[in-house]
């Protein structure tokens, strides 16, 4: 793209705007560049397709501003921090509208960790296929642990957070500490070894390993293997409580909880005592409601059986007297004078019944019992 002038006499004149397209277009024929400085002034947002920061010179105090596509930037997982030094590939740039220089970045390293970042992913990967940061191996903490194992640092900030925010929650939590060295040579191995010393306790119930924010190497150890087998194999569950929410050490994987900072793991760890007791309260006046109702349903059990007692025999006699009365009545309607009263008569001859004609002969004596009164009669006639 060629950029026009106009003339002023003699003069070659190029407007803002030209000049500005024609510095772009030279700044396009530059090589890609490693620029090296200190990150400052990091702005990331989800929304944004760009990530800004400034490159500073920590001798002389100039800075660059740099651009970064978004979804390049979060793939690097870099977890960047204002004040880190980093080495920054990338080609320059300038804003036309504002005539301002910028660097745009391709890729971006720490200094002096690109040998600890590919050791840590290969160890990261390495571990991940032995099932070492599987969901399935994470265990639940305990809801009311008899004691509470802290792996921190001597004089640390974070060792102070994390007793007093359980202390806070909970004043009568034991708490078990084992101070160690959290960084620098050689404190990968004493942190496991306070891991499992803490662990060995057979009262703790869970352990916290807390440290606070730091470098990238600051927190080195606590992505060293032997740490890291430590958290898995530790017989009680784990929290890491290691650095800052971005930072991400091996240690956060093993373990069976991750808090994004010491005074989190402390709400992790143990209940709040003022949350216990309106829940025990919710509960009392739960219990006694079923209590008072339970004793108002009884109560009214008792009177309904009360009452029944008290029907129950009148109940029995009136049954009875319905029982016999309907006996009465078929024994009455059984009853040979219910037959004498429908007319009929009982003829009787020598004292027995008489049931057939030729039983007597003419001129014997006959008793004939009526309903009412009876009869004497003399056969004067035998009919067969």
């Amino acid at each position: 793209m060629k950029v026009e002038a106009t003339y002023r006499g003699d003069r070659k004149v190029f407007s803002v705007s030209a000049f500005n397209q024609g510095i772009g277009i030279y700044l396009r024929r530059l090589p890609v560049l490693w620029v090296e400085g200190e990150v400052t002034e990091l702005r990331r947002n989800d929304a944004w397709a760009f990530v800004f920061f400034t490159l500073k010179d920590p001798e002389s105090g100039a800075c660059l501003g740099a651009t970064m596509p978004r979804r390049r930037f979060d793939r690097l997982e870099l977890g960047l921090a204002d004040g880190e030094r980093v080495l920054v590939e990338g080609t320059a740039e300038i804003y036309e509208a504002k005539g301002e220089l910028s660097f745009r970045a391709q890729t971006i390293e720490r200094i002096g960790l690109g040998d600890h970042l590919a050791a840590i992913e290969r160890l990261k990967r390495t571990l991940a296929t032995e099932g070492l940061f599987a969901a399935e191996r994470k265990r639940p903490l305990p809801s009311f642990p008899r004691a509470i194992g802290v792996v921190t640092g001597a004089d640390a900030a974070a060792r102070g957070d994390v007793i007093k925010g359980i202390q806070a929650r909970f004043p009568a939590a034991h708490v078990v500490v084992a101070e160690t060295r959290v960084q620098g040579t050689g404190a990968a191995r004493r942190i496991a070894s306070a891991l499992r010393r803490v662990a060995a306790h057979p009262a703790v119930d869970v352990v916290v390993v807390a440290r606070g924010g730091g470098s990238f190497e600051d927190l080195l150890p606590f992505s060293e293997e032997v740490v890291v087998r430590a958290f898995a194999t530790c017989p009680v569950p784990v929290v890491s409580a290691v650095g800052h929410e971005q930072d991400t050490p091996l240690c956060d994987l093993a373990a069976d909880v991750r808090a994004s900072t010491p005074s989190a793991a402390a709400r992790l760890v143990v209940p709040e005592l003022a949350e216990l007791k309106v829940g025990l309260q919710r509960l009392r006046g739960t219990l006694d409601a079923c209590v008072r109702h339970t004793l108002v349903r009884d109560r009214e059990r008792l009177e309904r059986d009360r009452a029944r007692l008290r029907a129950a025999p009148l109940l029995l006699l009136e049954r009875r007297r319905v029982a016999l009365d309907q006996a009465g009545a078929r024994l009455q309607a059984l009853s040979p004078r219910a037959t004498l009263a429908r007319g009929y008569a009982v003829v009787r001859s020598g004292g027995s019944a008489l049931r057939e004609a030729a039983a007597v002969a003419p001129g014997g004596r006959l008793e004939i019992e009526l309903a009412s009164g009876g009869l004497g009669a003399t056969v004067t006639e035998v009919r067969p």
